[in-house]
């Protein structure tokens, strides 16, 4: 049994299952965020009412079977914002875990559990999911790598959804190798073909709080190192609340599509802040949701014809280090809003985007991120272990 000092995974027995006894994955150990099945056990997505109204899997997700056949040893479940609808890594049911790396901020959600386990040194890898930022920030804001996969590359069967057009299955780890590694294992076959050129996100980095763009700048000089000078791009040009405006519109109409159902029929509790979001999804104006559609064609169109060619783009991860703990909710809402507004550069077009732990500002980790077209996740990869010899990384 692990001792978890940090709360990151769930109460209770722990959930392991030893691996297959050879494979690529041999000798390492992993967890998966609680919204995807582990056979015979209640997937509790979050929120006791959740837990209370489903019955145990009757099967492991594909991701967790993947693991295990590659020969990584489950270790538990890791524990989520409830239904991975929030930023915070906040959990008034279960506890929110301690961030390792800034015991006084935040985690970072809804993937918190899994980032924390990472950071801890519990685990060598574990699964988060990924709608609007949910293992990008926690990696940023934990101090680990995580990647965001192409939409679609990763399997989501055995998960619970949140909004399904956006979610994806992606994950943690300490070293660039071991996040390359589980791709190995989880992606399908994709392009080898070297990437670059390397091309810098001007309205993500103005975004970014000074403290955050300096702490990145020897990430950036790394990542030069081995793309060659960065080129200055601008790739909203209707600005990042626009971007903001129109995933927060466009998600918000499909989890309610997805959710509501459930939240109607069950009246389930819910914490601070997760409610408020269900409610203003539950009230989305149909116009605005179509028109958030209609701008994501619109992004998904321009961002993938710029990056068809093997271009990389490169920015901060988060605009700001975690927040500290016990900041109220409209604080919340600005740090997520500010947030969001990058995220959904590859959130809109379906991107693969790796972030790395590459500098700490106020004293917490930030993460510099590194984004490609779709299917080229294992490329991706394998630059992000390239930067992250660079700039002196674990590997």
């Amino acid at each position: 049994m692990i001792a978890d000092a940090f709360g990151a995974f769930l109460p209770g027995p722990p959930v392991e299952i030893a691996g297959a006894a050879g494979g690529p994955l041999a000798g390492l150990t992993f967890a998966v965020k609680d919204l995807y099945d582990v056979a015979g056990q209640v997937t509790g997505y979050g929120n006791p009412d959740w837990a209370r109204t489903h019955p145990p899997a009757a099967g492991h997700a594909t991701v967790v079977r993947q693991l295990l056949d590659a020969g990584a040893d489950l270790r538990g479940k890791t524990k989520t914002v409830e239904l991975a609808y929030g930023m915070t890594g906040e959990n008034v049911w279960y506890g929110t875990p301690v961030n390792p790396a800034a015991p006084d901020r935040f985690p970072g959600g809804s993937s918190c559990g899994s980032a924390v386990a990472v950071a801890a040194g519990l685990v060598d890898l574990a699964m988060g999911s990924d709608t609007a930022g949910s293992v990008r920030i926690p990696a940023s804001y934990c101090g680990v790598y995580g990647i965001r996969p192409t939409w679609g590359a990763v399997s989501l069967v055995g998960a619970c959804p949140l909004a399904p057009s956006y979610d994806t299955a992606g994950w943690f780890a300490a070293r660039a190798s071991v996040l390359r590694r589980a791709g190995e294992v989880l992606l399908p076959p994709g392009p080898e073909a070297a990437l670059g050129p390397l091309l810098k996100v001007q309205e993500a980095w103005v975004n970014a709080l000074p403290a955050t763009a300096a702490a990145l700048a020897p990430a950036l000089s790394a990542a030069e190192r081995v793309l060659g000078p960065a080129l200055a791009v601008k790739v909203a040009p209707e600005g990042l609340d626009a971007f903001y405006e129109a995933y927060r519109c466009s998600m918000a109409e499909e989890a309610w599509t997805t959710l509501g159902p459930w939240i109607t029929a069950t009246e389930p509790r819910l914490g601070p802040g997760v409610a408020e979001r269900f409610a203003l999804a539950r009230a989305m104006d149909p116009a605005k949701a179509a028109a958030g559609r209609a701008f994501r064609r619109v992004a998904q169109a321009r961002l993938q014809s710029l990056l068809a060619g093997g271009a990389v783009l490169v920015y901060p991860t988060s605009p700001i280090p975690a927040p500290r703990l016990g900041i109220g909710l409209p604080e919340q809402n600005a740090v997520r809003e500010r947030t969001i507004g990058v995220t959904a550069i590859a959130g809109l077009a379906g991107l693969c985007e790796v972030t790395l732990p590459a500098g700490r500002a106020e004293g917490a980790p930030v993460g510099l991120s590194l984004t490609a077209a779709p299917g080229r996740d294992r490329a991706l990869l394998a630059l992000a272990e390239r930067v992250a010899e660079a700039l002196g990384l674990p590997v």
